[in-house]
């Protein structure tokens, strides 16, 4: 499996103000580019990302923390994290086995608009 260490680890938890803060992540798949989905971390749920490569999120309606697939089988293994130049937003770029949204489509963007 290849290194997840686009930032550090330290670097990438420094982004959080505090425990209760909550960041927007972009889910983008490595290979095609595709946005798969937009989700929010919290600090503990970027410490999971680190330590096992899958895709872990905080749920804002549920108040806790998931693993994508841990429920549905479509499991996300994240390649590479990076930030924004603001410190703001990730950038999550991973392995999407099966589909990324709970819908069933491949993205969670599949509503075009224009």
């Amino acid at each position: 499996m290849m290194s997840i260490s686009e930032v550090s680890q330290e670097e990438a938890l420094a982004a959080f103000p505090d425990e209760e803060s909550l960041l927007p992540v972009i889910v983008q798949d490595e290979e095609s580019k595709e946005v798969l989905m937009l989700a929010y971390l919290n600090r503990e749920a970027l410490r999971r990302t680190f330590e096992t490569s899958r895709g872990t999120y905080f749920s804002r309606s549920r108040q806790e923390i998931w693993i994508k697939g841990e429920v549905s089988g479509n499991r996300q293994w994240v390649r590479s994290i990076a930030f924004d130049c603001d410190r703001d937003a990730f950038l999550f770029l991973i392995h999407q086995e099966g589909v990324a949204c709970h819908t069933g489509e491949r993205s969670c963007f599949h509503n075009a608009l224009l």
